[in-house]
């Protein structure tokens, strides 16, 4: 993993950083299918957004997983990012550990894992941001149909499981306890454009809290950049 930590400092030009006293809010920000834990680093200027926030970002690597536990008894991509990557970052720096301290954000099929883990996890995330996301994931979005099998398994075990958006989204919905809030944007002209219509459509049939936003843009790190923005403005941080 890559982590940013907040730091009070007016010594770095063009930059002016914020830290709490205590432990900081902390953002899990996530990579898509092709790239791992350092693009956001390399793509955006996502340090530079941050510092005056006063808040943590932790960037973790999940190679093409799909943030799923592959089930052929691979990898446990699920796991570890639900469970092992949150506890393994709280003991290594001051994070806090409360709900609303806790976010969740990502691209492409980041954006599939960030509202994976706030939809199947809201006790643990305030709020979860999808950027262009791959929210049919089980339906092979950039996928060999052998390398989808691997993580979903068939068709008929992906639809409805726990790696169904759509599925996790109705079952939030009749959930009587706390829900997060949701962003989503995506670019009219992304291939995932139709993909990501549908979720927000069925969101709001479900009542969920979901902003959306949309405008010109492709599947290209431009977009991202501008839009990760639109997230660090959106989330619920104490300022």
């Amino acid at each position: 993993m890559t982590v940013i930590l907040p730091q009070v400092t007016k010594g770095q030009i063009g930059m002016e950083g914020k830290a709490a006293d205590g432990k900081h809010p902390t953002l899990y920000l996530l990579h898509g299918l092709s790239d791992d834990h350092t693009i956001w680093l390399r793509r955006t200027s996502i340090e530079r957004y941050v510092a005056p926030l006063g808040l943590a970002v932790v960037m973790p690597a999940v190679d093409r997983s799909y943030y799923c536990d592959m089930k052929d008894g691979g990898a446990a991509y699920w796991t570890f990012v639900s469970e092992e990557l949150p506890a393994l970052a709280r003991s290594f720096f001051p994070l806090s550990d409360r709900r609303e301290d806790t976010f969740v954000a990502g691209l492409s099929m980041g954006g599939y894992g960030a509202f994976k883990l706030a939809l199947r996890r809201p006790d643990a995330y305030a709020a979860a941001a999808s950027l262009s996301g791959a929210l049919n994931g089980h339906k092979q979005n950039g996928l060999h149909p052998a390398e989808s099998e691997r993580f979903f398994g068939t068709a008929s075990e992906a639809e409805g499981s726990d790696n169904d958006l759509f599925a996790l989204a109705q079952r939030l919905a009749q959930n009587g306890g706390v829900k997060p809030a949701l962003f989503q944007c995506c670019g009219t002209e992304d291939f995932l454009y139709n993909d990501n219509v549908r979720f927000r459509d069925h969101a709001r049939r479900l009542g969920l809290d979901l902003t959306y936003e949309e405008g010109p843009g492709e599947h290209e790190w431009g977009y991202w950049d501008v839009n990760i923005r639109r997230v660090l403005d959106w989330l619920p941080l104490q300022r």
